[in-house]
């Protein structure tokens, strides 16, 4: 297959580039636009491949994206590119409605533009994968406040009730792509993930931007009493999955992604604050520097995903705990130092963001 897959210079993208070409036989052409969190580093181990294709295009450009898709011809499309981070989407959501509901919609038109040209297997076998988020369906009861909370989890049958700009153009999106599905017959698929970490992952999330602020001596912080609960789901997992979707899911499906580590906030800074002391000792230790700030607007408690659904029909499960995946990480982010200042490009400077100021 030729697959074309949008926002592959970011986080979650570059993982399904370079999975792809490692471990597949298929063709990549990945559509960037490298805005401050897109960068072809992140995808340099496999851009020398003969079946890699690098187009720097912005998916809201309706004229480059059908030029792309017309020049190239892929097999499928898988759609990453999103703005993604909620204190972001705070401060500024205008982007956000450009880019993960326009943006969106000028990819579905163009994909059914070009779908609707195809004949025989190839239209048959076409499919538009929309890669979304758990953070469209709001949050879950906690089980400091609910002693039942446990039993509450996501299923593809969760009403949505976004919280922040970000999860709300995302389920903007979601349900553009249902409607290109029902409307015109687009085979489609939709995916909703939860919280991704591993290697490639720009500073501003709460994982990298722990371990960097840690090495610097620099406070580590926590948004409220740090007691809110995410799914914790390691990138390379999530690419296996995406994959595995792509290719055997039947069109207009939905799969809830997830890792099967609930962790509270706090207790993943602590958690990186005891491995770095054991990898890269710190006279009194890394614990000292967590420092608890105001919460950000709209801080959603918990969530969850039952993934039993991809499990059972997919046979997809994720291979590293919470325990082996954020070991991999820190030590990744140890050995490429160099990477994270180069990401940040002097622009970024781990400042707080979202206090919707």
């Amino acid at each position: 297959m030729k697959l074309l897959v949008t926002g592959g210079a970011g986080f979650i993208g570059s993982a399904v580039v370079r999975y792809v070409i490692e471990h597949t036989a298929d063709e990549v052409v990945n559509v960037d636009k490298l805005t401050y969190a897109g960068n072809l580093e992140n995808v340099a181990s496999v851009s020398n491949s003969a079946r890699y294709a690098f187009e720097k295009v912005d998916v809201c450009d309706r004229i480059e994206v059908d030029r792309v898709i017309t020049q190239h011809q892929p097999d499928a499309i898988m759609h990453l590119a999103a703005e993604s981070h909620v204190d972001r989407s705070i401060e500024n959501p205008a982007n956000f409605i450009q880019t993960n509901i326009v943006g969106t919609y000028t990819l579905l038109e163009s994909a059914k533009s070009y779908w609707q040209t195809l004949t025989g297997e190839k239209r048959s076998s076409f499919r538009f994968h929309h890669v979304s988020t758990d953070e469209v369906y709001g949050d879950l009861p906690h089980p400091n406040y609910h002693s039942n909370s446990e039993l509450c989890l996501f299923n593809e049958e969760t009403a949505y009730a976004p919280s922040s700009p970000y999860s709300a153009t995302k389920a903007g999106s979601d349900h553009l792509v249902r409607a290109w599905f029902r409307t015109y017959g687009l085979p489609i698929l939709i995916t909703n993930c939860s919280n991704n970490y591993g290697p490639y992952h720009f500073p501003e999330k709460l994982i990298p931007l722990t371990i960097l602020n840690a090495l610097e001596g620099k406070p580590l912080p926590v948004y409220g009493s740090g007691i809110q609960i995410r799914d914790w789901l390691y990138v390379e997992d999530h690419a296996r999955a995406l994959y595995r979707v792509l290719r055997e899911a039947v069109p207009g499906k939905t799969y809830n992604i997830g890792g099967h580590n609930e962790k509270m906030n706090l207790e993943v800074v602590e958690t990186i604050c005891d491995i770095l002391q054991e990898l890269r000792p710190r006279e009194g230790g890394y614990r000292n520097l967590i420092t608890m700030i105001k919460d950000r607007p709209g801080h959603d408690m918990r969530y969850a995903i039952n993934a039993q659904k991809i499990q059972s029909e997919l046979g997809w499960a994720p291979q590293e705990t919470f325990g082996s995946g954020i070991r991999k990480t820190i030590q990744w982010y140890l050995a490429n130092l160099d990477w994270c200042y180069r990401a940040q490009n002097g622009n970024y400077h781990r400042e707080c963001l979202g206090d919707g100021v």
